[in-house]
């Protein structure tokens, strides 16, 4: 007996008796199954899709096939909602969710913004839109695999006759395809050489002198920040796009949350606190 209760089998029976039971139970006695229309657009939308597909027109039995199969999920579908098999589950609730959100972003087309509402919300967000530091540097690299345990080492002695030589010496490091350097980079141009460990030790330097080491995805660099140039305030004609696009994305924002905001004045909200955890033994 036990070993047939642990069955994946026996539990799919299980779960398929415990439906058709339910469903004797929701059915009305002698109701009539209903009636499944089965529109011109309907077809139209199937073949359309099919056509999408397979790049040709569904023949008459695939079409008839397309009609069948989305009957059948009909069929499916009215009988999974009437034995409530909708409810408490997670992927439904937010599927439905989702498909709300939508109907309310496109209950109204949001109008296109002036330059005055452009202006405005840049001046609002400027962090949003700003570029960044750029950077002139220059780097000395150092090879893990040509140094091994030493390269701790090695790096603390290069930094040394480098800063010991001031701004215009130079002492060459390992051969590499990295560039010697790069002048008024952004920092996206930086962590597309170097990557984002590099940028970030990078912006924490202050410049004038050999610092380091910097560690990325290729090894240790000795850096010479020789130039960092703060961002200024962004103007509307250099990021018009991105100032539209995000406006257009905040507008559509409030009007879900009013729309949320209607439908639950519609709505009674009780929330039922659960009960306290019994006490434990007294001390």
């Amino acid at each position: 007996m036990r070993r047939l209760l642990r069955e994946p089998l026996f539990h799919f029976l299980l779960l398929g008796a415990t439906i058709f039971v339910a469903y004797r139970f929701v059915a009305a006695p002698g109701s009539a199954p209903g009636t499944i229309v089965v529109g011109a657009e309907r077809v139209k939308h199937l073949e359309a899709g099919f056509q999408r597909l397979w790049q040709r027109p569904p023949t008459a039995e695939e079409r008839k096939a397309l009609v069948d199969d989305w009957v059948r999920e009909e069929i499916a579908t009215r009988e999974a909602l009437a034995l409530g098999l909708d409810r408490d589950d997670p992927v439904i609730r937010r599927r439905l969710r989702q498909k709300l959100d939508f109907v309310s972003e496109d209950a109204g087309g949001v109008a296109e913004p002036t330059d005055a509402e452009l202006t405005e919300y840049l001046r609002a967000h400027p962090g949003s839109f700003a570029e960044g530091p750029r950077f002139t540097f220059r780097q000395v690299y150092l090879d893990p695999a040509r140094h091994g345990d030493h390269l701790a080492r090695d790096a603390a002695r290069l930094l040394a006759r480098l800063q010991a030589a001031g701004p215009t010496g130079t002492t060459p490091g390992d051969p590499t395809l990295l560039p010697p350097g790069l002048d008024d980079a952004s920092v996206d141009e930086i962590a597309r050489q170097f990557g984002e460990a590099f940028v970030t030790a990078l912006v924490a330097l202050a410049p004038g002198s050999w610092r380091g080491p910097l560690e990325s995805a290729y090894g240790l660099h000795l850096v010479r920040v020789e130039r960092r140039t703060e961002p200024r305030a962004p103007e509307l004609a250099d990021v018009r796009d991105a100032v539209r696009r995000e406006w257009t994305q905040a507008r559509r924002r409030e009007r879900t949350e009013r729309f949320y905001q209607d439908l639950l004045a519609r709505y009674t909200v009780r929330v039922l606190s659960p009960e306290p955890e019994k006490q434990a033994a007294a001390r």
